[in-house]
């Protein structure tokens, strides 16, 4: 007696390496175009010439943070001088290291000191 589901005369075993073999190769088509579709950028290509940039970028103003004044806070009085100045001046400051111990410790309290409030606006009713 024959099992009433199966048909004549097909195997069940060659319908699924039928549909494994279809299967596998619809994947390489697929494969095969989205690869054919989708071409990456060349590694390191940009990348590498994006952090040239920012090195150069960086390194500029660096440069001149060293050798331009500026204002490092303006409300606390604290600026920023030209490298070979600031060398200039500590070696003199520390002819007398007492004096400048003490120089350099006003200085940073000073700077560690809270901000004044800043005065509080009028109301529009006064």
């Amino acid at each position: 007696m024959s099992n009433p589901t199966s048909v004549p005369g097909v195997n069940r075993a060659s319908g699924a390496a039928v549909g494994y073999v279809l299967a596998g190769a619809l994947f390489i088509v697929l494969g095969g175009v989205v690869g054919i579709a989708v071409r990456p950028p060349a590694i390191d290509a940009d990348p590498a010439e994006q952090r040239y940039k920012a090195l150069a970028e960086l390194r500029a103003a660096e440069n001149t943070a060293l050798n331009n004044p500026g204002w490092i806070d303006q409300q606390r009085g604290i600026v920023r001088l030209p490298i070979d100045q600031a060398i200039t001046n500590a070696a003199e400051a520390w002819q007398n290291p007492a004096q400048a111990r003490a120089d350099l410790m006003s200085r940073a309290e000073k700077a560690a000191a809270p901000l004044p409030k800043a005065p509080e606006k009028p109301s529009a009713f006064e």
